[in-house]
């Protein structure tokens, strides 16, 4: 193992997920939809939902046995514009783009389509499922619950998850507007990517049950499982920064994510039953709105791709070059980072080389 950062190549880290998935039982063409989930975020600069979380989001939960590799996925009801799915615990990733194939369908046939999940489990990137509506002309948005780290307004208990609300709206231009952000200041995953890079997380991001900030990101993850501190919403602590925003609108998605579904919600998503580790049983809502059962997409694309560019070239704040638009920064990265691949901190590089070992696989020699 290195004691610095060693970039890797895309097509060999994703190749190594695939072999890490399939090695714990998940069939190779999962897998490869998974890997793929898991590398379009590093390859857009999220890289805290990207490999960083393969061995504590997916390949642990898979050998504790609270999540299936194999996913059985169950249409429990349908309408023409409609469905319930029941994922059965199997990967999210693979349910979550089956369900949004689904809406898409109906939105193909009817102008729009719905369709929520219940038992579930971490499906990463949300943008990645709005894209998808994106690439046939039509409006994605997507949301999901997740465990408890967020306190209401006026609390200090974690109850919500992170619970991002996306949207995906295509456009004239070469990237996609992509609003893909969570419901809180900061996310679990963020934070176990400071702790992995040795780097203190902001103060404000995080409120301790003592009514403290706390910002030492290993305390934090530790808090976060025994309910000594929570996340921020949107907007901060308090009503000041206007907190209860980021708090309503992580509601709503808390709702969609389980009532329509009869799923669960708020303290069920723990992971804990008894003490003893349990599927999460996390809820998602897909919706396909199709642009051309209301006007030419040819039309809407430009309209649409003209706010963004107005809004880019707004009068700049005093020594700031650049006005970006949601979804830029990510293509940024996305057309510019192609050639050097994955930046693998040495707390990664440990995790990379047990999975090697404990799979035995073979043929991958990363540098570190």
């Amino acid at each position: 193992m290195s004691e610095v950062s060693v970039n890797v190549e895309f097509d060999t880290l994703e190749r190594f997920v695939v072999d890490t998935f399939v090695g714990v039982g998940v069939p190779e063409e999962d897998a490869r939809i998974c890997a793929d989930v898991l590398i379009t975020a590093d390859r857009r600069g999220i890289f805290s939902h990207g490999v960083n979380r393969l061995k504590a989001i997916y390949y642990d939960r898979i050998r504790q046995g609270i999540q299936q590799p194999v996913t059985r996925i169950e249409i429990v009801r349908k309408g023409p514009t409609t469905a319930v799915i029941d994922g059965h615990n199997g990967m999210g990733m693979v349910i979550a783009k089956r369900a949004m194939e689904v809406a898409m369908e109906s939105a193909a046939e009817y102008g729009m389509g719905m369709v929520v999940v219940r038992n579930s489990t971490h499906y990463g990137i949300a943008g990645y499922y709005a894209m998808m509506a994106c690439e046939r002309n039509m409006i994605g948005i997507t949301g999901t619950n997740a465990r408890p780290s967020v306190a209401p307004t006026f609390s200090v208990e974690n109850m919500l998850g992170t619970n991002p609300l996306t949207f995906g709206i295509p456009t004239d231009e070469e990237f996609p507007f992509v609003l893909d952000c969570a419901t809180s200041i900061g996310q679990r995953g963020k934070i176990e990517a400071y702790e992995k890079m040795g780097k203190t997380v902001p103060a404000g991001w995080v409120i301790g049950s003592d009514g403290e900030a706390w910002t030492d990101p290993a305390r934090i993850l530790e808090g976060l499982k025994e309910n000594g501190c929570a996340l921020a919403p949107l907007g901060g602590i308090g009503e000041e920064g206007a907190g209860y925003k980021g708090y309503g609108y992580s509601t709503v998605v808390e709702i969609l994510s389980s009532a329509l579904q009869a799923g669960s919600f708020l303290k069920m998503l723990s992971g804990s039953d008894g003490g003893k580790s349990c599927p999460y049983r996390i809820g998602h809502f897909f919706i396909a709105i199709d642009v051309s059962a209301f006007i030419d997409p040819e039309e809407f694309k430009r309209r649409t791709g003209e706010v963004l560019r107005q809004l880019r070239a707004a009068k700049k704040q005093p020594g700031q070059d650049r006005i970006y638009t949601a979804g830029e920064k990510e293509y940024v990265s996305q057309t510019e980072n192609g050639g050097r691949g994955v930046s693998i901190n040495p707390k990664l590089q440990q995790d990379i080389l047990r999975i090697k070992k404990e799979l035995r696989l073979e043929g991958y020699d990363f540098g570190f």
